[in-house]
């Protein structure tokens, strides 16, 4: 063990600690929110209160450990782990594990609805079906592994509230987090079945004896809705992911939406019996401005005891000039359906997609464009880089083709920003 002085109030310490136990603290400190040093602190406090050395833990295949602690806490710590007649590594590993007993993962509150994401614009080849597949996988990640999130300077402002100014405007770093872990439904409502397609999943055909997402949005079907979903199996999302999969019948879907009652409620009304298996529930819509995007906009709007900003449409936008047309569209949509229908939808915000300033001026004065829309507000720009395509050619889900590259980190990014 070996200690070397630092300015302020702390030192730096070396010690060991095996692999198993350092993860576990890594994890279970990003969990609460703390620093791995202010962990230890408080875990070798509790164990010199204790009145006497407890279990044994396993310290085989103990490496180096280095941290921070207050001046004259290890001192303490080193005399009190030689009454004990406890080596160094042995007592720091019962003081971690002490911190991991006492602070055990803090149990999320389940919503008394999911969060209805309605990824969307009327605009085709945006890439509305990669976001929705990316912001799904990123909510469904395992919570007690870290993955790599590029973090936006809004979510870090909230987990760092002694941040400088200088240090705000400093570009941010790739952070290692836990995964969100919620429970989330993938629904492919787009005729074209893209998400389906990417995800290597068979579609729902086309049959009059076969029921689809359609049919039960008609009151055609008469089985059960859950017997269409099925999961996205990869160890990374721990059976928390699941596809409602696309059927072609859905270019015809506006039709026969003319002669449902009440027609704005038909998705609801066709999602209600799954709503109570998941925490969150993502839509990936059409590139329409019909009857079925009204059903899609209804189904995000704010329901009586949801907090504002729980769920509502997602706008994908690419940074060029067709793309602001389309917006200005989709947005006379939602307002139109808003007083109409007198119900309260929210906007999540501007997803600018497939950004890439090499194209020039046209691209980059887009952008600045979007970011000047202050309501609602950009909450994250995506590059047009080849992982998302790859993943596309080899029927995976980005997340797991390539955890740790540009796009990955910032749809984990865009997870806690809508978090």
């Amino acid at each position: 063990m070996s200690s070397s002085a630092t300015s302020g109030d702390r030192e730096k310490v070396v010690s060991k600690l095996p692999g198993w136990l350092r993860q576990d603290l890594k994890v279970r400190a990003a969990q609460h929110g703390i620093e791995i040093q202010a962990a230890v602190e408080q875990g070798v406090a509790a164990w010199l209160a204790l009145a006497s050395a407890r279990t044994a833990v396993d310290t085989s295949g103990a490496d180096t450990f280095a941290t921070f602690l207050p001046r004259g806490q290890w001192d303490t710590f080193r005399q009190v782990s030689g009454d004990r007649r406890l080596s160094l590594t042995q007592g720091l590993a019962q003081a971690v594990q002490l911190w991991l007993e006492k602070n055990p993962p803090p149990t999320r509150v389940r919503p008394t609805h999911p969060r209805r994401r309605i990824v969307c614009n009327q605009k085709g080849g945006v890439g509305k079906t990669a976001v929705t597949a990316g912001l799904g996988e990123a909510f469904s990640e395992d919570p007690g592994t870290l993955h790599p999130v590029r973090m936006s300077r809004h979510f870090a402002d909230r987990i760092a509230d002694d941040a400088t100014a200088d240090q705000a405007d400093a570009p941010l770093d790739v952070e290692d987090l836990p995964g969100p872990g919620r429970r989330t439904l993938l629904v492919d409502f787009d005729p074209q079945r893209h998400l389906t397609k990417q995800l290597g999943r068979q579609e729902i055909p086309m049959d009059p004896a076969t029921e689809s997402l359609s049919k039960f949005m008609t009151g055609e079907a008469r089985g059960d809705i859950a017997g269409l979903v099925v999961p996205i199996d990869d160890d990374r999302f721990g059976g928390r992911l699941d596809l409602l999969p696309g059927c072609q019948d859905g270019f015809l879907l506006d039709v026969a939406l003319s002669k449902v009652r009440f027609r704005e409620a038909a998705l609801e009304r066709a999602l209600t019996p799954l709503e109570h298996r998941y925490d969150e529930i993502i839509v990936d819509c059409p590139p329409s401005l019909g009857l079925s995007m009204d059903t899609a906009l209804y189904y995000g709007r704010r329901r009586e005891d949801e907090d504002p900003g729980s769920s509502g449409p997602l706008i994908v936008v690419q940074a060029e000039d067709s793309s602001a047309d389309a917006y200005d569209l989709l947005v006379s949509q939602i307002e139109d359906l808003r007083d109409d229908m007198g119900v309260e939808i929210d906007y999540l915000g501007i997803v600018v997609n497939l950004y890439d300033p090499r194209r020039g001026f046209i691209a980059t004065s887009s952008l600045d464009a979007w970011i000047g829309i202050k309501d609602p507000r950009v909450v994250a720009v995506i590059g047009d880089l080849t992982d998302q395509r790859k993943a596309v050619r080899l029927k995976q889900p980005l997340l797991s083709f390539a955890p740790r590259g540009e796009q990955a980190v910032t749809m984990r990014a865009l997870a806690r920003e809508l978090a």
